[in-house]
């Protein structure tokens, strides 16, 4: 079978026109549209805001991962990697605070279709769950005896089951997790409801972020290993618990991604970084790039919020950022 390989060619289209600012001289834009928005293709027209800018909700963190959105609560949670901590965004008031400290160094997040809070933690190397009343239940934490590396990102598809990243980064150094020997390949798993573990994509190169299609026909996994790192796409086969006909979806030539949620009209809404692309990549369902948002600051992983998820929060290296947008995002992110 003929794998179809579709580079991300948007350097230069994207690098005319950007000028360099500081973290310290950022401020939103009282123009509109907001300029931070690079329109590669005419399609992304229709998401752009146009009487709203980007707005940095808060700064000061040192790695900002894994935001997640708690509608029933009007709050986002987040993670600030290095300082063993998650973090908590309020909408009503704009308050700022530590909602989980320590936080055995919390990657992604994301909530079950029971609107419980699912981690991935570094330290501890395992996949948690918040109960209602918050204590804490282990997912995984081993598969066929041997410890998990260090679970990166996570999301829950509609039959309740959990997919999740397995790379190294939490067991490489002491800055992001504890650093520990590697007992088991880098896998992408399934945990389903009755506590099973059984590995969905194998011989991924540091597999990072994940997300299915709005129709979870498709799940599409980050490839930060590979030469050059990818977005790979997967298809959704049998019951739903297998992947099949894995390929590369994108092959990134510019940049580097990380975290990935998808719409409601099946965009890729990528964290982005390096190369001049920091901030937020988007692309079709056809993975050609239509637009890019332009950040002071590197982009670790976005999520929808707000009303109706029309709001994109991203987890940005130092501080956390939000814009209102033209479409929904798609359940199970």
């Amino acid at each position: 079978m003929e794998i179809t390989r579709r580079s991300m060619l948007v350097g230069t289209a994207v690098a005319t026109g950007v000028t360099t600012t500081t973290l310290a001289e950022w401020a939103p834009n009282p123009i509109y549209p907001d300029p931070a928005f690079k329109v590669l293709d005419p399609s992304f027209l229709k998401y752009r805001p146009t009487v709203v800018g980007v707005e940095r909700l808060t700064t000061g963190l040192t790695w900002s991962e894994g935001p997640v959105w708690f509608g029933d609560g009007r709050y986002l949670i987040w993670s600030d990697i290095p300082n063993n901590r998650m973090m908590r965004w309020d909408e009503a008031t704009g308050a700022v605070g530590v909602f989980r400290s320590p936080s055995n160094q919390s990657n992604g997040n994301t909530r079950d279709r029971q609107g419980r809070l699912i981690s991935c933690e570094h330290r501890t190397r395992r996949v948690t769950r918040t109960e209602y009343n918050g204590e804490i239940t282990v997912l995984a934490d081993r598969f066929e005896g041997k410890r998990l590396n260090s679970p990166n990102d996570v999301v829950v598809k509609s039959d309740d089951s959990i997919w999740f990243t397995d790379p190294t980064y939490g067991i490489l150094n002491n800055f992001l997790g504890s650093v520990e020997d590697q007992e088991l390949p880098m896998n992408v798993y399934r945990l389903d409801k009755t506590g099973q573990l059984a590995v969905v994509a194998e011989g991924v190169k540091m597999p990072d972020g994940l997300a299915f299609s709005p129709d979870e026909k498709t799940l599409y996994v980050i490839e930060d290993g590979s030469m050059p790192p990818a977005i790979r796409a997967y298809d959704v086969v049998g019951d739903g618990t297998r992947l099949a006909n894995g390929r590369v979806f994108i092959s990134i030539e510019k940049g580097r991604g990380d975290g990935v949620r998808l719409d409601v009209d099946g965009n890729l809404w990528c964290g982005w970084a390096l190369d001049g692309l920091d901030g937020v990549m988007i692309f079709n369902k056809a993975g050609a790039p239509i637009g890019h948002i332009e950040l002071p600051e590197r982009c670790a992983n976005v999520c929808f919020g707000g009303y109706r998820k029309s709001r994109l929060f991203m987890a940005a290296s130092r501080s956390l950022y939000a814009v209102w947008l033209g479409t929904s995002g798609a359940p199970g992110g």
